[in-house]
């Protein structure tokens, strides 16, 4: 018997069928391509019958269905709201895949992306064996997800873990009411936006970034400049990196994890800063929980939604 996950980012859909022990049979990944709404929908489906078609015997053979999305999952209402899926602020994607599944004894099961995320590093990752850990994921935006007691926590409306809201500096920024203050400053796109407001300020005219159309520019740029010293990719990082370290050192007093696990995008190139973000919380933590806890970079990389998918279903099958 098996289980399939599918995993839902801002550009592409990744999909696999799971053994109950965790061994994947079959994996395939589809390109968003400019879909919307039911356009998306169909993708997900089509990924799902062809992943039954092509690595299994057949419906007979799934027990259920684990969902990673992009933003929050309602598990009261079955539907979802993604930002970056245009069309899907209050989707009805689990009565979707029912209807077309229609078989009464699988379950579908959805999720946000950061608790799959977690969910994924305690089935198949560094989180395996905690009681208490959280997966601080940077990548477009941040989001956390969140295990306390063996127990992944959801909050009144799936909205835990709403990271990028947090509250790290002041004065208020209008740019806060969309994004968050975290967010706006130390996710990829965050880091992008600064980047592109101190270009135009003038003062950073010896910049390597500004060999680069203001609108293009990315992380992966200023992780590029930062390595040849760049100033202002030296100024972007430096404050991120104690962004990082304030986020985490809030969550490490609220929470007492064992564990801070980081990944998304952004951690890849950043996870040469742990080090640095580690000394960053220790200046701000609670002294004791700060220096049980671990820093860790990602056992999964990119494929922590899809484990915490397979495993979203696994824990749903009775």
């Amino acid at each position: 018997m098996s289980v399939i996950a599918v995993d839902v980012g801002g550009t592409k859909v990744s999909g696999a069928v799971f053994e109950t022990n965790g061994r994947i049979t079959g994996k395939m990944t589809r390109l968003l391509e400019n879909r919307s709404g039911i356009q998306v929908g169909d993708l997900i489906i089509g990924i799902i019958d062809s992943l039954i078609s092509g690595y299994t015997t057949g419906i007979h053979e799934i027990q259920a269905i684990g969902i990673c999305v992009p933003g929050i999952a309602n598990s009261k209402t079955g539907k979802v709201w993604a930002p970056n899926i245009r069309g899907w602020e209050d989707y009805p994607l689990q009565k979707e895949i029912e209807d077309h599944i229609s078989h009464p004894f699988i379950r579908v099961k959805i999720a946000s992306d950061r608790t799959c995320y977690i969910l994924g590093e305690v089935w198949k990752g560094n989180a395996c064996g905690c009681e208490n850990a959280v997966f601080i994921s940077v990548g477009t935006g941040i989001g956390v997800g969140i295990l306390i007691d063996g127990q992944v926590l959801h909050g009144h409306n799936d909205i835990v873990g709403a990271s990028g809201w947090l509250a790290l500096q002041t004065p208020y920024l209008k740019e806060y009411e969309q994004y968050g203050c975290f967010e706006s400053h130390a996710s990829g796109n965050g880091m992008a936006m600064q980047a592109k407001k101190k270009l135009q300020s003038g003062n950073y005219a010896d910049s390597f970034l500004n060999t680069v159309s203001l609108d293009m520019i990315t992380a992966h740029d200023i992780f590029s400049a930062y390595a040849h010293r760049d100033r202002l990719a030296v100024e972007l990082i430096d404050h991120a990196i104690q962004l990082w370290g304030m986020a985490a050192a809030n969550l490490v007093s609220l929470l007492n994890p064992e564990k801070i696990i980081w990944g998304g995008g952004v951690f890849g190139p950043a996870v040469q800063h742990l080090d640095q973000i580690y000394e960053e919380a220790c200046r701000w933590a609670q002294p004791i929980s700060i220096r049980q806890a671990k820093f860790e970079k990602s056992a999964l990389t990119g494929d922590a939604g899809l484990c915490g998918a397979g495993y979203l279903a696994l824990l749903d099958k009775n």
